[in-house]
C-alpha cells in the first residue's frame, strides 16, 4: 500500500486528497497524523517488512528549531526504513498556495500592499526560508519584524490568509475554498472583498493548474523517485 501522511488538518489535508484524486488516481491513502509530532509518532511504528510506502508531506522551515530537530529525527526515521519512509521536500501547504502565479487573478484581492510583499517573499525563498538580507522593500520588512514569534511558516500562513480572504479561495477552513475546484466563477464585489476571474471555467481544470504549478511539482518529485 501507498501512504502520503501529513501533518495538515482542514483545508491542507484536503489539497492533498484532491492531489491524491486528480493527480494520482486515487493511489494513496491520504491520512492526517495533526501535527509534526504525530508524523513522528507514526513513523516510529512503520515496519519495512510490511512492504508498504509511506511519502511524509512534514512542513520544514530552517529558522524554527523546533522543527528542525524534529525533522532531523524524521530523517533519521527515513534513513533507517530502507526507502519505506520518503519525505517530501516541502516547506508547508501554505507555500504552495503563495507561489501559485494564479492567485492573484484568479482571487481578485485589492490588496495592493500584500500583492508588493508576496513577490518580494517569494523571490528572498532559499533553503526552506525567507532571506531577510535578500529583501529590499520596506514595508515587507516592517511586515516580517511585526511577527512576535517570527518563522518562514507563519509568515507564509499570515499573507495567505490576507491574500484568500474571500471565503470561495479561503484556504483557512475545513476544505479549500470551493473556486479552487467546483465550477465556482464569481466577478461580483462582496462588500469590501474583491473576487477574480479565472480563465478557466471548470473547477477540475484550476485544481489541475494549481497541482501543476512549478512549486507543487516540485514536491511531488518525491513521489516520482
Amino acid at each position: 500500500m501507498n501512504y502520503l501522511w501529513t501533518e495538515d488538518t482542514g483545508a491542507g489535508l484536503h489539497f492533498w486528497k484532491l492531489v491524491n484524486e486528480f493527480f494520482f488516481g486515487n493511489k494513496f491513502i491520504v491520512e492526517s497524523k495533526k501535527s509534526n509530532q504525530g508524523i513522528l509518532e507514526a513513523v516510529s511504528k512503520v515496519k519495512p517488512e510490511d512492504g508498504n510506502i509511506y511519502y511524509i508531506a512534514f512542513d520544514y522551515v530552517v529558522d524554527n528549531q523546533d522543527i528542525r530537530n524534529k525533522y532531523r529525527l524524521l530523517r533519521l526515521y527515513a534513513d533507517k526504513s530502507d526507502k519505506h519512509i520518503v519525505i517530501l521536500d516541502m516547506i508547508c501547504f501554505e507555500h504552495l498556495i503563495l507561489a501559485f502565479d494564479k492567485l492573484i487573478v484568479w482571487t481578485g484581492t485589492g490588496k495592493t500592499d500584500k500583492i508588493k510583499m508576496r513577490e518580494e517573499i517569494i523571490s528572498a525563498i532559499d533553503n526552506h526560508r525567507v532571506d531577510i538580507s535578500k529583501i529590499e522593500d520596506k514595508k515587507t520588512l516592517q511586515y516580517l519584524m511585526g511577527f512576535k514569534k517570527y518563522s518562514t511558516e507563519r509568515v507564509m500562513k499570515s499573507l495567505v490568509g490576507e491574500l484568500t480572504e474571500n471565503e470561495k479561495w479561503s484556504v483557512k477552513g475545513e476544505n479549500m475554498g470551493e473556486c479552487w475546484y467546483k465550477n465556482c466563477c464569481i466577478s461580483e464585489h462582496l462588500g469590501n472583498i474583491r473576487c477574480g476571474q479565472p480563465e478557466i471555467k471548470a473547477g477540475n481544470e484550476r485544481i489541475k493548474l494549481l497541482i501543476n504549478s512549478d512549486a507543487v511539482q516540485k514536491v511531488l518529485e518525491g513521489v516520482y523517485t
